[in-house]
């Protein structure tokens, strides 16, 4: 809720379609970046009147609220919205989470190659779409419609997805909790083409179980190696066939990356 003074918003009787009434109020609320503020509605639960010694539900609501009833609910949630637990909104733009990225994340996480296809992104479509957005204001709906129109402009979702995840990266590294505002399993990517995705993916595999087999036999037929050699390449070989692994995540596996008694394989870490 606004910090500003003045507000005592009025509890109001406002009416649905279907005749049924309910208790609410209005405040206002300051927006990041916006002298504007914004009119917050409250709902505060169904009416009922009181007929004589009767209680009478107004409208089809039956167990409704009486205006006392409403009032006493009004200040609970005021008295919420304006605790100490209350944060007014953050002033911080993607612009500024950009400069941040730059300037003190990449230089001490990233790779070289990393940055510059990160900068990439940002350069050719993210600044341009959300520039001096307020971050508090890039939700899922936002990012959504963001993602639609890189689908118009004849990229691909693979493409999408990647551009979107250099965005959480540049949000979630200088923002105090670290998270992004938003998931990339909330895109609405139609079933054709999450369909279309997994046909190509596996028509992009590049080492059939098949193949690897034949690639262990000419290993093992190769004098210049001795067993230990030719037992740690075989491995590698079928492991990369069995998994879907990159080279660079494969050597860097260790022991206890391995959890055999649940046949599963831990992936945390990759190598240059």
């Amino acid at each position: 809720m606004s910090r500003r003074t003045g507000q005592n918003p009025e509890v109001r009787l406002g009416k649905r379609k279907d005749g049924t009434k309910y208790f609410y109020f209005q405040y206002w609320i300051d927006i990041p970046g916006q002298e504007e503020r914004q009119r917050k509605t409250e709902i505060l639960g169904p009416a009922m009147t009181l007929k004589g010694n009767a209680v009478e539900n107004v409208g089809t609501v039956p167990n409704g609220l009486t205006k006392s009833e409403a009032e006493r609910k009004k200040l609970e949630i005021l008295s919420e919205i304006n605790s100490s637990r209350y944060e007014i909104p953050s002033s911080l733009t993607f612009t500024d989470c950009v400069k941040h990225y730059r300037e003190v994340f990449a230089p001490k996480m990233l790779r070289a190659s990393t940055l510059s296809t990160a900068n990439g992104h940002i350069r050719k479509h993210l600044e341009l779409a959300w520039a001096n957005v307020p971050v508090g204001h890039i939700a899922m709906d936002t990012v959504n419609e963001f993602a639609w129109k890189k689908r118009k402009e004849k990229l691909s979702w693979v493409t999408a997805k990647n551009i979107l995840r250099t965005m959480q990266r540049v949000i979630s590294c200088a923002t105090k909790d670290k998270k992004p505002t938003f998931s990339i399993n909330g895109l609405t990517i139609p079933e054709r083409d999450k369909l279309q995705m997994r046909i190509d993916r596996r028509a992009r595999a590049s080492l059939t179980w098949e193949h690897a087999e034949c690639v262990v036999e000419q290993i093992n037929r190769l004098e210049s190696l001795g067993s230990a050699r030719k037992w740690q390449y075989s491995t590698l070989v079928l492991l990369a066939a069995a998994s879907g692994l990159r080279i660079s995540e494969l050597l860097a596996l260790r022991v206890n990356d391995f959890d055999f008694s649940e046949s599963a394989l831990r992936v945390d870490e990759s190598s240059d």
